[in-house]
């Protein structure tokens, strides 16, 4: 039953972010979350607040004409109030009639708060992207052109 709820709320997480709906993104996360995706980026992981992660993402993904995150193999691990889950993930991001997709795993942790599973750890491991790889760049020039 718990490893439902877990799943869900992650899985609420990444259909929130296609959906381009910020605030259920945000309703997912604990009131700070360790942020990692250095596998793809480089830098360091850091503690953001759920406001910082959405801000990032809301001025990136609407660039793109949709994205479509498909997540699966996920495996839970219960501790009282708190869980682990790792799952497999792939991301497609659509511009015109082009397509960029990362691939990778997730390891997330969550927290039960007032009942309900929120995240507070959030870290792709990077595997491989595939499609138009300067589709990211032609995304933030769209965004950057429709916001001007």
């Amino acid at each position: 039953m718990e490893g439902n709820k877990i799943i869900q709320a992650i899985t609420n997480l990444f259909n929130s972010v296609d959906a381009r709906d910020w605030q259920s993104v945000h309703n997912v996360m604990a009131e700070t979350v360790l942020y990692d995706y250095t596998s793809m980026v480089g830098g360091e992981p850091s503690v953001q607040t759920p406001q910082e992660i959405t801000d990032l993402w809301s001025h990136f993904m609407p660039g793109f004409d949709s994205t479509h995150h498909q997540i699966s193999e996920f495996r839970v691990k219960l501790h009282g109030n708190q869980a682990d889950a790792d799952y497999v993930g792939k991301a497609d991001h659509f511009l015109d009639n082009d397509v960029w997709t990362v691939s990778g795993s997730y390891h997330t942790k969550l927290e039960k708060q007032n009942g309900v599973w929120l995240i507070t750890h959030l870290q792709l491991n990077y595997d491989k992207q595939s499609g138009n790889t300067g589709l990211p760049q032609r995304a933030k020039e769209r965004l950057a052109k429709l916001q001007s």
